[in-house]
C-alpha cells in the first residue's frame, strides 16, 4: 500500500510555533523575541488575577522586550514562591537559548555537558519546532506523522498482527472522557480499570485528512515492517540526522538483526538500548522482553569517512521498543550524541 502524496506543501502543526522564528544562513532557526514571548505566555508563568505586582511587573517588561534582565532581587519579592521558581526555570531556558544562538544549538547543547535543568516538555518543544522547519515542504502525511514519534509519547497495540502507534497524551484523554473515534481499538493500561479507545487509524482514504486535524494528534499509524509508517519514520531520522549534525545517512527497516559482525547499535528509547545491549553481549530475552520491539533500522553513513576508523563500512543498528505498559518514548538526542561520528573520538 502507498500513499500518495500531495502536490504541495501544506500547513501543519501550528502548535510547533514555527511562525514565530526566523531561518538563519544554515537553516537553523534564531532565536526571536516572538518565541521567547511564547514561553513567558505558559500557563506556569502567566500572571492571574490574584498575582502580585512584582510578578505584573515582570511579565510586562518581559512581553515588551524579551531579552530584558529580571534581578534575583525581583524574583524574590514574588509573593507566590511558586510562580518564582517558574520564572527562575523559563528565564534560565531563555538565557541559554540566547547563548546558544539558535534553536538547534540550544537543543544540541543540553545534551552536551550543559548543566541547565529544563524540563522535558521545553525540549519536546524544540524537537517539534526543528521538526517543523525541517518538514516545511514536505507533502507526505504519513511521513508528518510518523515524525510526531520524536516529540510526542505514544502508546502501542499490538494486537490482532498490528502494531499500532497512538498519541499518549490522547489516548489517555479519551479514556478517562469516553471519547470515541473510527478504526482500531487501543489498549489502554493505567491505574484505572482497562479500557478501550478508538482511534482514526490512518490509511490510503483517510491520509488526506491529517493536515487540518495535525494539532489534535489524534490519527493512529500501523507500524509494521514493510507498512509505509515504518519506511516513513526511517526517511524522518534521515532528514533529522542530517538537519543536526550535517552527516548525511540511509536508515532502512528490518525485520531481524542477523550480524556476525555487529559493531554498534543506538536505542531510540530506554527500553530498546537495554533489548539491544542484551542481544550485542549474547545474552537471550524473555519472550515477553523480545515481543516489546516496536521496530529495527539499519544506518549507513553515505560518505563512510564521517564515522570513526573501526566503524567505516559498517551499519549501525537503531531500535525502537515499548515499556512494560505499552508505551514508547522516543529519544532524539540519541541519535546526536551515540553515533560513532569521526568527531566523536
Amino acid at each position: 500500500m502507498t500513499f500518495e502524496h500531495q502536490t504541495g506543501a501544506r500547513e501543519f502543526w501550528k502548535s510547533a510555533g514555527f511562525h514565530l522564528t526566523e531561518r538563519a544562513g544554515n537553516g537553523w532557526l534564531t532565536v526571536t523575541p516572538d518565541i521567547l514571548r511564547a514561553y513567558v505566555t505558559r500557563p506556569e508563568v502567566h500572571p492571574v488575577e490574584e498575582s502580585c505586582d512584582m510578578e505584573h511587573r515582570i511579565f510586562e517588561a518581559l512581553m515588551a522586550d524579551p531579552f530584558h534582565r529580571v534581578s534575583d532581587a525581583d524574583l524574590a519579592a514574588i509573593k507566590d514562591k511558586d510562580a518564582a521558581d517558574n520564572y527562575r526555570i523559563v528565564l534560565g531556558f531563555r538565557d541559554h537559548l540566547v547563548a546558544a544562538g539558535s534553536i538547534e544549538a540550544g537543543y544540541s547543547s543540553l545534551f552536551s555537558g550543559s548543566s541547565i535543568q529544563v524540563p522535558p516538555v521545553f525540549i519536546d518543544q524544540l524537537v517539534h519546532l526543528i521538526l517543523r522547519s525541517v518538514l516545511a515542504r514536505e507533502t507526505d502525511p504519513v511521513r508528518v506523522r510518523a515524525a510526531e514519534l520524536l516529540f510526542r509519547d505514544q502508546k502501542v497495540s499490538d494486537e490482532d498482527g498490528q502494531i499500532l502507534l497512538a498519541d499518549f497524551e490522547i489516548v489517555e484523554m479519551m479514556s478517562e472522557t469516553g471519547g470515541l473515534g473510527g478504526l482500531g481499538a487501543l489498549l489502554v493500561e493505567s491505574g484505572t480499570p482497562m479500557q478501550s479507545v478508538t482511534l482514526d487509524v490512518m490509511n490510503e482514504d483517510n491520509a488526506g485528512a491529517y493536515w487540518d486535524r495535525s494539532d489534535r494528534f489524534d490519527m493512529a499509524i500501523d507500524f509494521r515492517f514493510a507498512e509505509p509508517a515504518q519506511d516513513a519514520f526511517a526517511r524522518v531520522l534521515e532528514i533529522w540526522i542530517e538537519h543536526m549534525t550535517s552527516v548525511s545517512v540511509r536508515v532502512q527497516p528490518m525485520q531481524s538483526i542477523k550480524d556476525e559482525h555487529w559493531s554498534w547499535h543506538v536505542g531510540l528509547d530506554a527500553s530498546a538500548t537495554r533489548i539491544l545491549n542484551a542481544l550485542y553481549q549474547g545474552g537471550e530475552l524473555h519472550p515477553e522482553e523480545s515481543g516489546r520491539i516496536v521496530g529495527l533500522f539499519r544506518l549507513e553513513a553515505l560518505d563512510k569517512s564521517v564515522f570513526r576508523q573501526s566503524m567505516r563500512g559498517k551499519p549501525v543498528y537503531l531500535g525502537l521498543a515499548m515499556d512494560e505498559r505499552h508505551n514508547l518514548k522516543v529519544k532524539p538526542q540519541n541519535l546526536l550524541t551515540n553515533l560513532p561520528l569521526q568527531a566523536a573520538e
